[in-house]
């Protein structure tokens, strides 16, 4: 947490248009679970089930709904939505270090623009014509391509590499070891071997988007492999060429979307799941961990499942050789049922 970062309660209830229950005159200096809190912490109550906790808190102060407010005598910042209270709170102690300028053993080429306010840490590229918003900041070891577009605001964390025409939104935070505009993973064989088919598309990302640590976010091969405003995207995630997501979504860790496949709008995506190729996915389709889709989901608003789920490794075995006997046992009933029916005239 920077020194900075330091508020009384009235001003954080201001600036977080909340109403204010007690000593407005109290100094937070951060953040904290209602565990581990201790004096000068706000903390925040948004599930029911730690709810235990609040009575043995250590922190000053507590975001609160309004139902909870009678159950402790601690002062309080009343809320409809407490965790949503807490995440832009959040904002307000981000101690993520700051860089002012451009470092001398940057590289910027002479045909680059860059606006007012932007950052540039040691040892980042900018290649030739890229563009990059007010305010936004490339930390160390960045790497720009030749015609990058970035809007105001971005966040680019160390080591990330954006290939050659892409084009990012406003308010972006790309963290370390993404890759954006990589080659997609087109090939045509070829008596044996593969020839490659060179992705000529570029990558359009729009406005709010959070890309995880080590994601991946192919380029086209002809067209754009295209992601909407406000979606996010955990650590190692896959994203394949001619991808079209839309606004919204979110997809956990190493969740993986194979080429052409267009998601619509509010969709999540569990970790581990894997999304085929050529598939269309309507909106707000939920895709729980692990989950292989391999068809089109046409219905919006439903939520989908599959895999194994965890048991006692002796159970599981029994279950896999059960698998195995599915097909066996489905047709040895079908017979069962002809024979039925042959015999009961029916």
């Amino acid at each position: 947490m920077s020194a900075s970062s330091t508020f009384t309660l009235g001003e954080l209830a201001a600036q977080l248009q909340l109403e204010c229950v007690g000593d407005a005159s109290l100094e937070i200096r951060g953040l904290a679970t209602l565990a581990s809190a201790g004096e000068g912490d706000l903390s925040f109550l948004a599930n029911p089930k730690y709810r235990k906790q609040l009575s043995d808190t250590r922190a000053t102060a507590v975001i609160l709904h309004r139902d909870m407010a009678e159950q402790t005598s601690l002062p309080a910042l009343i809320s409809d939505n407490p965790y949503l209270a807490f995440a832009r709170a959040s904002a307000l102690f981000d101690d993520t270090p700051r860089l002012a300028g451009v470092h001398p053993s940057a590289v910027v080429a002479a045909s680059a623009k860059l606006a007012e306010g932007v950052s540039i840490g040691a040892n980042a590229v900018v290649g030739e014509h890229c563009v990059i918003g007010e305010g936004t900041t490339l930390h160390p070891g960045v790497v720009l391509s030749d015609y990058v577009e970035i809007g105001p605001r971005c966040v680019v964390f160390p080591n990330v590499s954006i290939y050659h025409r892409v084009i990012i939104g406003s308010d972006a935070r790309i963290h370390s070891g993404a890759v954006i505009g990589a080659d997609g993973f087109g090939f045509a064989p070829n008596q044996g071997a593969w020839t490659k088919i060179f992705q000529l598309g570029g990558v359009r990302i729009g406005d709010r988007v959070e890309i995880g640590a080590g994601t991946t976010i192919d380029r086209g091969a002809l067209d754009d492999t295209v992601i909407g405003n406000d979606v996010i995207f955990d650590s190692q995630v896959l994203i394949a060429h001619n991808v079209v997501i839309g606004d919204g979504c979110a997809f956990a860790g190493r969740a993986a979307v194979a080429g052409s496949t267009t998601i619509g709008r509010n969709c999540t995506v569990g970790g581990g799941a894997g999304i085929v190729g050529h598939l269309t996915v309507a909106d707000r389709v939920h895709v729980t961990a692990c989950t292989l889709v391999t068809k089109s989901i046409t219905e919006p608003g439903v939520s989908y499942s599959s895999g194994t789920p965890m048991m006692p490794t002796g159970d599981w075995r029994r279950s896999a050789v059960r698998f195995a006997q599915l097909d066996t046992l489905n047709k040895r009933l079908g017979e069962i049922e002809k024979l039925f029916k042959e015999t009961s005239g029916k």
